[in-house]
């Protein structure tokens, strides 16, 4: 699963570990800016995968469905991609967020055919700010180029359930999707 924060990631990976299926987190957010902002949102999901993976955590988090494997697994790309992103976007400004999410799902489905996922997903799915029929799109033309399932679920009913464990887990918790546009239009209103 790609996960592009810890609170929006906490409702879905909770859903399908529920359903007893093991799941591995993936960190890769190249789109986040400034500096600051992805080092927040990088930190945070490193305290929620401690937490995770902690026996006293509280609030609680849900614990493993019987038979669960294991605590939480997440694998880090830890590259703060601002040149690459305005290189790819500028003139295409309208368009940014199809190519972050193009950006991040092909590198989510490169390591789930890696490490022979069965599929991929992204924490992104449960965002009601996100666009998800473009999410969904995405995912599958790129489950079409690497052979392996998009897992597309709409996780939105959890969105505020994941954003007030998180703020009981005192996890970050960001003000604007990622990108400099986006914080823009979040804070020039």
């Amino acid at each position: 699963m790609h996960i592009c924060c810890a609170p929006c990631s906490l409702y879905p990976l909770t859903v399908v570990r529920d359903r007893g299926i093991e799941v591995r987190g993936l960190w890769f957010n190249p789109n986040i800016h400034p500096f600051t902002e992805y080092k927040n949102r990088f930190d945070s999901v490193k305290k929620l995968e401690a937490l995770w993976n902690s026996e006293n955590t509280n609030p609680p988090i849900p614990p493993l469905p019987k038979g669960g494997k294991g605590g939480l697994k997440i694998e880090y790309i830890d590259y703060y991609g601002l040149k690459e992103f305005l290189r790819n976007i500028i003139g295409r400004e309208d368009n940014r967020c199809e190519y972050c999410y193009s950006v991040r799902l092909e590198e989510t489905a490169k390591k789930a055919k890696e490490i022979n996922a069965d599929a991929f997903t992204t924490s992104l799915l449960v965002s009601p700010y996100q666009k998800f029929d473009a999410i969904i799109n995405i995912g599958r033309l790129i489950e079409d180029r690497y052979g392996v399932e998009f897992y597309a679920e709409d996780f939105r009913s959890g969105f505020n359930k994941g954003r007030r464990l998180s703020r009981e887990l005192k996890l970050y918790r960001q003000k604007y999707c990622g990108c400099i546009y986006s914080e823009v239009e979040r804070y020039g209103r």
